[in-house]
This record gives C-alpha cells, sequence and structure tokens, in this order.
C-alpha cells in the first residue's frame, strides 16, 4: 500500500510543475494589464483536473509514455461527461483527473504491448491503450454516477469544517505536512487541502481560490513562508555554527546554498533530510514549529499563496492580492531566532552528528571538484555502486528532489557510499522500494544513472 502511495505522490509532481509557470503568467499578466497574458495563466488553473489526468498517467506509465497522457485525457473527459449525465450536481474535480491518470497509467502499464490478431492489428500495441481506458472509464463513470454525490457530499461537509476551522485547521494541517515528508506522501495531502476542499465561484481548494480573489482562502498557505524563508534557513545556520571548526568553512558553502535555495524556492526536503534520520527529534520539533507559524498566521488573519512553493519569489509574486502579507516577514524573522536557538542547543546539548559534526571515520572522503556533464557522470557512477550496481537497480525514476528506485537485493545497498556521493538521506519503503534524497539537481543526476542503466 505504501509503495502505490508512493507512485501517486511520484505521479502529482509531473502536473504540480506546471503550477509556477501558471502563477508566473495570471500575475504578471494582471500587474502589467496585459489580459491575454493573464487569461493564459487562468487557463492552467481552470483545467487542472484535465492537466493531473494527463501528469498522472504519464509519471504511472512504464517510460513515462506520452501516450498514456492521451488515454488519460480521454477516461476524464468520459468520466466527467458520463458521470454529469447522470446527475448534473457530480463535480469529482481533481480527483477525477487523479483517478482518470491512475486508470490509464495502469492500462498503459498492462497492456501498451499486446498483440492482437492480423485483422485487427491495427489497434494493437500502445494504439490499444486509449481504446481499454475509454471501455473501463464508461464503466468508472456509470459506478461513480451512482456512488459519488453521497461521497462528494461528505468530502463537502469535510472541506468546510476544515476550511473554517481556522487556526487548528491550519496548525494540524502543517503538522501533518511535515511528518509526511519521509515517505513522500505529503504531495497527496497537499492535493486535498490546495486543490479540493472548500468552494468559491467554481474554484475549489485553498490554492485555486486564492487566485481566483476568495478573501478566505490562503490560510493554508500563509504560515508556510515564515518556516522557509527564514526558519529552515536559520536551521542551516544553527548547524553551521555547531559543526567542528575545521569543517565550518565547507559547511557554510553547502548548507548555504541549501538555505538560499530554500529562501529563495522554498524547497526545503535537502535542509530536513540533512537532519531526519540523524535525530527524528529535530524532525518532531519542526514539524510542531510548522504547525504553530500556520496556526499563528490564520489566527492572524494573514492571508499569501504560492504556485510552487513558499519562497522568496512566490511571496513577491503575489504579495499585491495578499492579506496583511508583510506580518509574514516579522513573524518569519521571530521563527528564525527561534530555529537558530532551539537547533543549536539540541545539536550541542544532544551531541547529534549533523552535517560537519560527524566522526572522521564518518566523515565524507575529500572528492576532486568538477564542474557541468562530469559532475554528475561521476555522481552517476558512485550512486550506482551505492545501490549495488547497475543489475541490482530494476527501476529508476524520480522527483523533485529524490531518486525513486527499485531494486533486485536491498541488502546490496550501500548507504555510506551513497552519503559519500552527496545522498542527503535514504528512505527504505520495503524490501525492494527506497528512495534517495539527492537535492535540486536530481534530474541531472538520474539523466546520467539512466545512460549507465540502459
Amino acid at each position: 500500500m505504501l509503495g502505490s502511495l508512493q507512485r501517486i505522490g511520484k505521479s502529482l509532481m509531473l502536473p504540480i510543475a506546471v503550477l509556477p509557470a501558471a502563477g508566473l503568467l495570471l500575475r504578471l499578466g494582471d500587474l502589467w494589464h496585459i489580459t491575454f497574458m493573464a487569461s493564459a495563466g487562468k487557463s492552467i488553473l481552470d483545467n487542472l483536473a484535465m492537466i493531473f489526468a494527463i501528469g498522472v498517467a504519464i509519471g504511472f506509465a512504464k517510460g513515462g509514455d506520452g501516450v498514456a497522457g492521451l488515454a488519460g485525457a480521454i477516461g476524464y473527459y468520459i468520466l466527467v461527461n458520463g458521470t454529469q449525465a447522470i446527475d448534473k450536481s457530480i463535480n469529482m474535480g481533481i480527483i477525477g483527473g487523479i483517478l482518470s491518470g491512475i486508470v490509464a497509467g495502469l492500462l498503459y502499464n498492462r497492456f501498451h504491448a499486446i498483440k492482437l490478431p492480423d485483422y485487427l492489428g491495427f489497434f494493437g500495441g500502445k494504439r490499444f491503450v486509449p481504446i481499454v481506458t475509454a471501455a473501463a472509464m464508461i464503466l468508472l463513470a456509470w459506478v461513480f454516477g451512482y456512488v459519488w454525490p453521497p461521497v462528494q457530499h461528505v468530502i463537502n461537509d469535510i472541506g468546510h469544517w476544515i476550511v473554517n476551522s481556522g487556526a487548528v485547521g491550519a496548525g494540524v494541517f502543517g503538522f501533518l505536512n511535515r511528518l509526511l515528508i519521509p515517505f513522500g506522501l505529503h504531495h497527496i495531502l497537499n492535493n486535498f487541502i490546495w486543490f479540493l476542499f472548500g468552494d468559491y465561484h467554481g474554484a475549489t481548494g485553498d490554492l485555486n481560490r486564492f487566485f481566483a480573489g476568495d478573501p478566505s482562502a490562503g490560510i493554508f498557505m500563509a504560515g508556510f513562508f515564515p518556516i522557509m524563508m527564514f526558519g529552515l534557513p536559520a536551521a542551516c545556520l544553527a548547524m553551521i555554527m555547531a559543526s567542528k571548526k575545521e569543517k565550518r568553512k565547507v559547511m557554510a558553502g553547502m548548507l548555504g546554498g541549501l538555505a538560499f535555495t530554500s529562501f529563495l524556492t522554498g524547497i526545503t526536503e535537502p535542509i530536513e533530510f540533512s537532519f531526519l534520520f540523524l535525530s527524528p527529534l529535530l524532525f518532531v520539533v519542526h514539524a510542531l514549529l510548522t504547525a504553530s507559524s500556520l496556526a499563528l498566521a490564520a489566527f492572524l488573519d494573514i492571508h499569501q499563496g504560492f504556485t510552487f512553493s513558499a519562497g522568496a519569489i512566490d511571496f513577491f509574486l503575489n504579495v499585491n492580492i495578499a492579506q496583511k502579507p508583510w506580518l509574514l516577514l516579522l513573524i518569519g524573522l521571530v521563527y528564525g531566532v527561534i530555529y537558530y536557538v532551539v537547533f543549536y542547543y539540541l545539536i550541542t546539548r544532544r551531541n547529534i552528528k549533523t552535517p560537519g559534526r560527524e566522526d572522521e571515520e564518518e566523515g565524507p572522503k575529500d572528492v576532486v571538484k568538477q564542474t557541468g556533464d562530469q559532475k554528475y557522470e561521476t555522481a552517476a557512477l558512485q550512486y550506482i555502486e551505492g545501490l549495488g550496481g547497475v543489475e541490482n537497480i530494476l527501476i529508476l525514476d524520480h522527483c523533485v528532489t529524490r531518486l525513486r528506485m527499485k531494486v533486485k537485493d536491498m541488502s546490496l545497498v550501500q548507504e555510506d557510499v551513497l552519503k559519500k556521493a552527496g545522498s542527503k538521506g535514504v528512505i527504505k519503503l520495503n524490501n525492494q522500494e527506497l528512495q534517495v534524497v539527492v537535492g535540486t539537481n536530481v534530474e541531472a543526476v538520474a539523466q546520467a544513472m539512466q545512460r549507465h542503466l540502459t
């Protein structure tokens, strides 16, 4: 079950990746009064369910084949129009897109190489995938046409409770959002909160409603800005200052880069995985501080949103449509101090082996500095070695910051070698599936690895 949920979480990242483009077009179009640009950005947000159907299908399909995306789109149209022919009040929204994408991706994996009799040979292979997807979705449209209305009613009730629960709901969401990061399942939770719950003139979810002008939206995003722009960068500073003096300069370069990435873009996983497995206590403290930040922002009635993550780019891009956004910077400074004091105290008091505090025999070896493609080639070979060699890697995929793999024999995986290659953490889901946290350069590393696997 965890492996299946992981695949869903990973697949959601492809359609989510288009949201920054939507945000830029929408906000710059509004700011510069360029109507067609704003309309272009809005069109992406208005058609997110279809985009999810296509993106999730490609994410689920082996090799990311575009045929699965076509099948996902066909399946989505059949599902939407079929269910609404039975009950016009049905609106499956993003869930309909995700369901269509999953079905199309799974059917692609099962039937993309099917052989049909000669007189039907034209419809064999990949061409059969949209056909079988259409047949499956007709059946599902009939089922959901009668099953979905009460489910939709329950979802709406849950959504109204969460949206109207204010600081408590925001705090609980913030806490769970961080706790699910080690399993990569936070994307699933996020999709319910940001794209499904609540309704404002047809726009659903905190993110969509925020950009549609809903004055009540943005409370499930605002509290992340103080954490990602100030809190976690301050945690990096604490880890730098707590490191051994002879390693402090090296750690400043490594952790300083991660801190700047977090501040600017809101990508935080490389930082979180630098202490997650070393000290679950630090991670729980981080989750509680995140929860308190979201609860505080909601309590102060601050509304701010993002299309990608809570970094400086999204903050300043959307500041003109936010409510009390400048308070987030003041709160962020306070949280920066809290993070620094708490992390430095716990690291030094409990002697936590954060980067730069490792014993000499555990520390990373000196590596010859390389640039460009050669750097990724070298890293790829090191990762392959740490994963037990080419023969041990059955499936290789990646998301924003992680390699996601299936291996033949988990006992051959050498975490120390992966760490020396640059890994921030290793997550073993079961006896074959694992994730390796690489960072924002994961795609380049994955591509270099793939060249050695084919």
